[in-house]
């Protein structure tokens, strides 16, 4: 019986010492933008094989991701978008001091589905659909069928750069326009879609979907870093203060060789 205790206590103390151990090891927590998600998970896989901290990535979009920050929830998050004016009070507020990073760049590609016969619109063009002054495709050079356009959900950094970039401020987008909650699945629903438009960053095109030239010009390497296709935009983590020690070094990564290479192989932009 004596044994028995003893080696249920040592059993006990090892279990307490591994949990101690678990919990006092180091971890970055992650949140925010589907379109980063890709370079963060990627990142967060190299950089716990290398070094040994681990890295959780979520991503719950870009408004989440900033609320995450606010909220002290996260050490760092990913966003397809500046943090917004009143984002930066309530950071305030709360005694967060957002400092932002440069990921890479990224083209927000117009995709529809490749049996569609249009291979290119204005950004004019863009806005009238989705302000519902155009309806069937065969308004725009394409076949006889009702235009399906697809959005993006509010708390996405991809959705307000498409406001910002393509509808500008005083156009509301039609309220026939489908919700979907991610790139991953806007691309699955314009791919399975005959009839449908949508948005997406450039790191998720791919052949199930066909991308649009945008006023002439097509998302590449070089169009998205001179600035002439005209639905480019940056991509950013943010921290609260100056971002030091394993977080620095993951905040870093963009500007390493291998960060470099990460970047271009999920499809998007270096601009180091």
């Amino acid at each position: 019986m004596k044994l028995f205790r003893t080696i249920l206590l040592t059993a006990i103390l090892f279990l307490l010492i591994h949990f101690a151990i678990a919990e006092a090891a180091p971890k970055i927590v992650m949140d925010g933008s589907t379109t980063v998600g890709p370079i963060a998970k990627a990142f967060a896989a190299y950089y716990t094989k290398t070094t040994g901290v681990q890295v959780v990535v979520s991503e719950s979009g870009s408004g989440n991701g900033a609320k995450s920050l606010i909220n002290k929830n996260c050490d760092i998050a990913a966003m397809s978008r500046p943090l917004k004016e009143s984002e930066l009070v309530a950071a305030k507020s709360k005694g967060v001091n957002p400092v932002q990073y440069l990921v890479a760049l990224d083209g927000l590609c117009m995709v529809v589905h490749p049996a569609n016969r249009v291979n290119a619109l204005t950004k004019e063009q863009i806005r009238g659909i989705y302000t519902g002054r155009y309806t069937n495709w065969n308004q725009l050079g394409g076949p006889n069928s009702a235009i399906i356009m697809i959005q993006r959900e509010s708390n996405s950094g991809t959705a307000d750069s498409f406001k910002e970039l393509v509808m500008g401020t005083q156009k509301l987008i039609s309220k026939n326009a489908e919700t979907q909650s991610s790139n991953g699945a806007i691309k699955s629903r314009v791919a399975s879609t005959p009839a449908a438009i949508s948005y997406i960053g450039l790191g998720f095109v791919d052949q199930s979907v066909k991308a649009l030239r945008v006023d002439g010009v097509m998302a590449e390497v070089k169009t998205v870093k001179n600035g002439t296709y005209p639905i480019s935009r940056p991509l950013f983590m943010y921290t609260n203060g100056p971002a030091t020690g394993a977080i620095r070094q993951f905040v870093d990564l963009p500007k390493t060789e291998k960060g470099k290479r990460i970047i271009s192989e999920t499809g998007f932009i270096n601009n180091y």
